[in-house]
């Protein structure tokens, strides 16, 4: 294998956009990472689903599902 081709690896501060930081380690040239969802503030992982109505296209299949039922 060929040496020093391989980027610096160091520990980089992630802070989120609902206060929630933490550690991890990386090749970005970066110090700090901002984001706007973490694991404690996603839906998936906190169990609070959230159904994003777009256009009211929920609420439109809802209606054809209701519809469709009777």
């Amino acid at each position: 294998m060929r040496k020093d081709i391989h980027p610096p690896y160091h520990e980089v501060k992630v802070s989120c956009a609902c206060g929630n930081s933490f550690a991890v380690g990386s090749a970005s040239p970066k110090d700090e990472l901002a984001i706007e969802i973490c694991s404690h503030c996603h839906p998936f992982y906190t169990g609070g689903s959230k159904i994003v109505d777009t256009a009211g296209r929920v609420e439109k299949f809802r209606a054809r599902l209701t519809k469709k039922k009777a």
